[in-house]
């Protein structure tokens, strides 16, 4: 239930004002990776864009909306490819549960810094395949280097969110665990 009410939550934060990229899409997917069994995981971060672009389209919000199915497809592609990242986070910390706290904020981080850049490769060749850019080697050049700003904008929200996320989760696990440890035994 807590990992729906932090994914409604995060979601809704696409409608907050905030700077070019700095979204939370790349973190949902990093964190549906980890901790959603199945096929459903690839459908978290692809649901909520979707229902973000209806939502943004209806109200026209600028940067939110449908545009072309091309670039579509690779930002919708881009931010799932982050779930692929979270299975890889969550088999590595799970491989090594002997290593620390340290370590696994450590791969948590760097998973957020793949899907980071997993997201930019993916959604930049949507934006040159769907033809923004000369269909040539230096149009795609072009492409990727104008991205480049918000290549720091995404690192940058991707990273805010996946400590929000994974935090927010690991502290009502923690709470329920230690709210069990303290329900007193009935004595007979």
């Amino acid at each position: 239930m807590m990992f729906y009410a932090l994914t409604l939550i995060v979601a809704a934060s696409r409608f907050l004002p905030h700077p070019p990229n700095v979204a939370c899409v790349g973190a949902l997917g990093l964190f549906a990776g980890c901790y959603l069994a199945g096929r459903r995981a690839f459908l978290v971060p692809a649901v909520v864009l979707l229902i973000s672009d209806i939502v943004g389209h209806a109200l026209q919000i600028p940067g939110m909306g449908f545009y072309s199915p091309v670039a579509m497809l690779g930002v919708y592609g881009g931010a799932t490819l982050g779930v692929m990242v979270g299975r890889w986070v969550s088999r590595a910390n799970q491989a090594s549960d002997q290593s620390g706290l340290g370590a696994k904020i450590a791969r948590i981080c760097g998973g957020s810094l793949a899907a980071s850049t997993l997201f930019f490769v993916t959604s930049n060749l949507g934006v040159w395949m769907a033809g923004w850019y000369t269909m040539t080697i230096g149009g795609l050049f072009a492409c990727y280097a104008a991205a480049i700003p918000f290549f720091g904008y995404t690192i940058a929200g991707d990273l805010v969110f996946t400590a929000v996320l994974f935090g927010a989760y690991q502290f009502s696990v923690n709470s329920v665990t230690v709210r069990q440890q303290l329900v007193p035994v009935k004595v007979r």
